[in-house]
This record gives C-alpha cells, sequence and structure tokens, in this order.
C-alpha cells in the first residue's frame, strides 16, 4: 500500500490517495481541485476504481463529481450521510447555494458500521463515528485510520452544523480509544498522529467535557 497525500481547496482538506500493489488506487474525501487529483493518478500510473467519503460535508466533496463522471467509478458514503450528497440543498441553503450544483452526487455504495470495502489486498473497515455528521465514519486500513473529521491532531470536528452532535461524537471517540493495537492516524485536516498519543494527550478522549472544535 502507498498513500500519497494532498492538501486541496479552501478549507485545506487532506485527500487521500491510496494504491494497491496492483496499481489500483481509492481517493478518500476528494475535497476540491480535481486535476490535482488527477495528476498524481497519471503521475503514478493508477487506475482510479473507488471515492470513498468519510463523511458528506462540501469541502471532502467538492471534487467528487468531476471525477466520478470521467472515471466512470461508484461513490461510497455512509448510508445516513447520502442524502448530503444526493439532495445537497437540504443542507446547505444560503451560505453555500452558489456551488450546490457540483454536490449533486450519486452514491452508488451506501456503507454501513462494519462493512468492509475492498480493493486488491486494500481492505477499509468500516467504523460508525457520528458526530460531526450523522453518517461520519472512520476507515480502518492495515495499522492506518483514516479519521475524517472525527479526530484530529489534539482536536476533533465540530458539532454546531447540520447534523451535528457533540455527545455522540464523544462516545464515538470512546469507541476509537477501545481499539486494540496501535494505529496511525490520518485526518481529514492537519498533520498525521498516533492512536496512543491522542488517547494520552487529547482533550476530548480524556474527558467529556467540551471543549473548542475546529473544522
Amino acid at each position: 500500500m502507498k498513500i500519497y497525500r494532498r492538501i486541496l481547496g479552501e478549507f485545506q482538506t487532506n485527500c487521500y490517495i491510496v494504491a494497491s500493489e496492483k496499481g489500483n488506487a481509492v481517493v478518500i474525501d476528494a475535497g476540491d481541485e480535481p486535476q490535482r487529483i488527477e495528476e498524481v493518478l497519471r503521475e503514478q500510473n493508477l487506475t482510479l476504481k473507488l471515492l470513498l467519503l468519510t463523511h458528506g460535508h462540501f469541502d471532502h466533496i467538492l471534487a467528487v463529481k468531476a471525477l466520478q463522471k470521467k472515471y466512470q467509478v461508484p461513490v461510497a458514503v455512509c448510508k445516513e450521510d447520502a442524502f448530503m450528497l444526493e439532495e445537497p440543498k437540504s443542507v446547505y441553503t444560503g451560505y453555500y447555494m452558489p456551488v450546490v450544483d457540483a454536490l449533486c452526487i450519486d452514491a452508488d455504495k451506501k456503507f454501513q458500521d462494519g462493512d468492509v470495502l475492498t480493493v486488491d489486498e486494500l481492505q477499509f473497515r468500516v467504523i460508525a463515528t457520528p458526530g460531526h455528521t450523522p453518517g461520519s465514519c472512520v476507515f480502518a486500513c492495515e495499522d492506518i485510520l483514516f479519521t475524517g473529521d472525527t479526530l484530529f491532531q489534539g482536536s476533533i470536528g465540530r458539532t454546531d452544523l447540520y447534523g451535528g452532535d457533540h455527545v455522540l461524537l464523544i462516545r464515538s471517540l470512546q469507541k476509537l480509544k477501545e481499539l486494540p493495537g496501535e494505529y496511525r492516524i490520518l485526518s481529514g485536516h492537519g498533520e498525521q498522529t498516533t492512536l496512543s498519543r491522542e488517547k494520552l494527550e487529547n482533550p476530548f478522549m480524556l474527558s467529556e467535557e467540551s471543549y473548542d472544535a475546529v473544522y
């Protein structure tokens, strides 16, 4: 497995292009700037097989429609967040309406907790972590957790947006805290960390008190 990160768009969203040994690729959170994702695919001679989403917020999906159309590949999202792609007007009223058409995406695969999405030897196990959005998920692949906006280095995703629930997010963190073994965390924003470090240092994992989240 090889992983290529690109930081995309106004909100500096981490997009991960995960390549199998056979040269097939899964793109996780195609947040914006599809041409930059295409550059990686072209330069590394990769064949895109799947567009995978940790959740349905616009800053994680703005490049999805263009890539779906060009490469004719499925889009996979947790079933609880599928409406955010298929009916974005129900979520984005007012402040983000100028690009709402770019967010009208067909969700081909709607997964749930415990499902496994496979491309060659790559197996992405779905861990449902609601709170940031109703269908926020973490993907476990080998010793890596792709955490989206559920868990960051020293912080977590905000819960004051549509569908957010702070209590649910804290419960989701406890679920991650109980995972056995060590994992490297590749999050939706910011730099990588480890699960053991977050267990020791992240205030949201140490306590159920409220702190200010950033994304």
